[in-house]
């Protein structure tokens, strides 16, 4: 459970802070269904630039916004691209909803969104004494700074040094501070070691996407009923909502899975990692280029058992489909041999390197379950390909020029010949060997208590259950915290 207990100083402090800034903070509600929102914000945001750093873009931490920079609201269905037949190679469909036109390019400003909110709007994080910490491998804590610039809070970012230069250039404009640790993607024990060191400061408040329940509360809300609703808008007589596959990460995206479980019985929810680092599908350990996810653990924040299949991906397949999808060589190819529309080869560059795993994800659990026209696979791009143009000039100066005939050779050997080795259909010994490895990590290094670990997976009614349900309780604080500042009614 997220402790929502009222820390009356603080809460006082950050009122005030928001009434002198003009800050009015969405409900997960209105993030759920931005027809809801004040027209009073939507006239704002008519004029405001998707990044800009403006309180007012916190409306739009959603799925739905429009593929607009500058001054776009909301549509009904969120924004997604599906992978034709031709380009996955299974019949079945993949549709992949679109992180990049959240603020920020990517839809940790979500996840991050939902670790701030609880404790700003109790007064536990205050705005005069805490900074934000935010550690991550890349984008949560890109999130998390522009968040914390929004909501008048300081901020640390945390991320390895070895991710893309772009990730760095952008937060030096938001960040208060930013503490490059040492390695890629994978080493998440580096980050963990910072974050104790900098616990020694009370000033210093840790949001660790890992372990905070703030996480899966909000993918599950918010992203899992955006899932729900692209597929109901989409579906076509007769088909079926088959499966999800989500790259772990800190693993919030999972308990999208969950929301999507329970209104489709018969889905099955994949997790993926890379192969270079494979820690769920065989304790595995190593370094990786999937960048936006993190190795070496499993998430506190994992439901495991509520997973059906674990799934690693070869770095080098999202690293050579990068390319394929953002050259103009690729992008010939794309045209002229697969006859894709001008319109989807545009929407490709809606993949950052961890989307495009996820979607390889979905076409290997396709072909393991024999999936047919009649399925809809789904999955998330978190982010874009904004972020990695140095990675693309990297890949084209280790491979040398690209051409349209290795566009060609690499669409054939890292899509379409993917196999279904490397994946595990998870019995539920499996799922309980993968939860167990959370002890070692959490419980042994973290502090955790080992009988909370235990009803994450003997008591998930007043465990993961209650987190999720607990959206309705963060959205009254939150009224009641806008009502206090008087903001809104003033606008």
């Amino acid at each position: 459970m997220i402790d929502l207990t009222i820390h009356k100083e603080g809460l006082e402090h950050n009122i005030q802070a928001a009434r002198e800034k003009g800050i009015v903070i969405p409900t997960i509600r209105q993030m759920q269904h931005p027809e809801e929102i004040p027209e009073k914000i939507l006239q704002r945001l008519g004029y405001t630039g998707l990044w800009d750093v403006d309180p007012v873009n916190l409306f739009r931490i959603s799925w739905h916004n429009e593929p607009k920079e500058q001054g776009g609201l909301f549509q009904p269905v969120p924004n997604y691209v599906e992978i034709p037949s031709s380009l996955s190679g299974v019949p079945c469909r993949i549709v992949a909803m679109a992180g990049k036109w959240f603020p920020t390019g990517c839809h940790k400003v979500g996840a991050s969104f939902g670790c701030l909110a609880p404790r700003l709007v109790t007064g536990q994080f205050d705005v005069t004494y805490h900074h934000a910490v935010w550690p991550s491998t890349g984008n949560y804590c890109r999130g998390g700074a522009f968040n914390s610039k929004l909501l008048a809070c300081r901020s640390v970012a945390i991320l390895p040094e070895n991710m893309s230069r772009e990730r760095f250039e952008w937060l030096q404009s938001i960040a208060g501070q930013i503490i490059a640790t040492p390695g890629c993607e994978s080493n998440v024990k580096e980050i963990f070691d910072k974050t104790w060191e900098l616990k020694q400061d009370p000033t210093m408040m840790i949001f660790n996407q890992f372990a905070e329940m703030g996480n899966p509360l909000w993918h599950y809300n918010v992203t899992g009923m955006a899932l729900a609703e692209l597929f109901e808008a989409i579906r076509e007589p007769g088909q079926r909502f088959a499966g999800a596959c989500f790259t772990s990460g800190s693993a919030g995206t999972m308990s999208a899975g969950d929301l999507l479980k329970e209104r489709y019985p018969h889905l099955k929810l994949g997790v993926g990692e890379a192969l270079q680092c494979p820690t769920i599908l065989n304790n595995g350990f190593g370094g990786h280029r999937i960048e936006g996810i993190g190795d070496k653990h499993i998430p506190w924040v994992h439901n495991v058992k509520n997973t059906d299949m674990a799934i690693a991906i070869d770095d080098e397949d999202s690293q050579r489909l990068l390319r394929l999808f953002n050259t103009p060589e690729g992008q010939q190819y794309l045209r002229e041999e697969l006859g894709l529309a001008p319109e989807l080869i545009e929407q490709l560059t809606w993949m950052g390197i961890s989307g495009i795993a996820n979607v390889l994800c979905c076409i290997k659990m396709a072909k393991y379950y024999e999936l047919t026209e009649q399925d809809v696979v789904a999955t998330v791009l978190t982010d874009s390909a904004v972020m990695y143009g140095s990675r693309i000039q990297e890949l084209n100066e280790q491979y040398g020029p690209y051409t349209v005939t290795e566009a060609a050779r690499d669409h054939a050997l890292h899509m379409l010949g993917l196999k279904t080795d490397n994946l595990l259909e998870l019995t539920y010994t499996e799922r309980k060997r993968i939860h167990n490895l959370k002890y070692y990590t959490w419980v042994e290094q973290q502090g955790m208590d080992v009988a909370d670990l235990d009803a994450q997976w003997y008591d998930t009614e007043h465990t993961w259950d209650a987190v999720h349900a607990q959206a309705a309780d963060l959205d009254q604080l939150i009224q009641e915290f806008n009502e206090a500042t008087g903001v809104l009614a003033s606008l």
